[in-house]
């Protein structure tokens, strides 16, 4: 049987919100199967507990915010992709803000937390939502073109293409696919950051956003070069990035996917899209399980390789 994963023991961070700017203890704790993952406001007079699904989505300006009633968690994308990366199916995530630790502005760090806590399987079928047809959403036209898409492929594979008319931007590479059975998650994929440029800085600060942004926690480029004086972690980081911010918003649907996302210009918004639509129709998908390892699509069965 293809089993269930959560954490052996906790594991705690600290840092501050990226667009907040607040300081926020994380703590990742195991949790039961079936529990999936659920984010508890910790700070509140009495916690609550906001556990990820696509009707939770509730804010997708530059981030993915799920909430419960009034309670708000900024931010999951980065966690949610370590978690879907790593195939971690059960957790509890304690935080004393509103809005996830940046840390470094990639998924890096959360792979370091969730490998370092140790992940282990637990006695319960690990169910998939199978896409069994072509699922697409899409905007604009022209020059404002966006969509994204999911189709039957039996494993989980993710293109992008980004278009931001940037010179740094587009002197790097503008596509690229990424297939989760290769088990390079933690190589390829997570160490990609989260990117901005100095001319949005004030329009951002001046709707309560990107507050806590520095080049410690994103790459920041002015209208000729990147400004970190380390440069690129990888020669395509911007699509990569984007990648990345994909596999945490499609696995806010609270189980893993079988399917090939396809994406043009997509972000946030577009991607809560393209699974409440695919959720709306239930003769696109079918929840499915292995009983036998052997069935499951290539590489699923091992966990994800360290770096």
């Amino acid at each position: 049987m293809l089993r269930q994963r959560t954490l052996k023991t906790l594991t705690k961070a600290v840092g501050v919100g990226l667009h907040s700017g607040q300081r926020v203890e994380l703590t990742l704790r195991p949790a039961q199967p079936d529990t999936g993952i659920v984010f508890r406001r910790t700070d509140l007079a009495v916690p609550v507990d906001i556990p990820v699904s696509a009707e939770a989505v509730t804010d997708t300006r530059l981030a993915s915010t799920i909430s419960n009633g009034g309670a708000k968690v900024h931010t999951v994308e980065h966690l949610m992709s370590a978690c879907a990366g790593l195939g971690v199916d059960n957790l509890y995530v304690d935080i004393t803000a509103e809005e996830v630790p940046i840390l470094d502005g990639s998924s890096a760090s959360f792979v370091f937390l969730l490998q370092s806590a140790g992940i282990e399987q637990q006695n319960a079928p690990r169910r998939f939502i199978r896409v069994l047809r072509p699922v697409e959403v899409r905007e604009g036209e022209g020059e404002n073109l966006k969509w994204a898409r999911l189709d039957p492929y039996h494993g989980y594979k993710l293109r992008f293409e980004i278009d931001f008319a940037h010179r740094v931007v587009d002197s790097t590479g503008q596509h690229h696919e990424f297939d989760l059975s290769s088990g390079q998650y933690s190589r390829d994929i997570a160490r990609a950051r989260t990117f901005g440029f100095t001319k949005d800085v004030e329009m951002m600060r001046s709707r309560g956003l990107g507050l806590g942004a520095g080049m410690d926690n994103a790459i920041v480029m002015d209208d000729y070069r990147v400004l970190n004086a380390e440069g690129l972690r990888y020669d395509d980081e911007f699509v990569k990035h984007k990648i990345l911010d994909a596999m945490g918003d499609l696995y806010l649907l609270g189980k893993p996917l079988l399917a090939a996302y396809s994406a043009f210009r997509s972000g946030h918004a577009m991607n809560n899209r393209l699974i409440r639509a695919l959720l709306a129709d239930q003769d696109a998908f079918e929840v499915v399980s292995f009983a036998d390892e052997r069935q499951a699509p290539a590489g699923f069965a091992v966990p994800a390789r360290a770096w």
